[in-house]
């Protein structure tokens, strides 16, 4: 996989907290940290965007009533389910 340097400028307290992360071995490096951080930016995204379109799709097609009573029954039986 081809990659790219980029500069960052961080605040000092931000990058005296990534160093710590270094330091305790979290991170292999302060460069893994911020590819880690950008992954998980990236992860949310994209779940974000899933939601937006689950969203749109609920909006422009509402469940009938039938589905909806569906659902909450479905949803009444998991939570019986649940161990606790």
């Amino acid at each position: 996989m081809a990659t790219e340097q980029i500069a960052v400028r961080l605040p000092e307290r931000l990058l005296s907290d990534l160093d710590e992360l270094v330091a305790r071995g979290v991170y292999q490096s302060r460069a893994a940290a911020v590819r880690a951080g950008i992954e998980a930016i990236m992860r949310l995204e994209r779940q974000r965007q899933t939601d937006l379109a689950i969203i749109d799709g609920y909006t422009r097609q509402p469940p009938t009533d039938s589905e909806e009573h569906a659902a909450m029954a479905s949803l009444r039986e998991a939570i019986l389910d649940e161990p606790w």
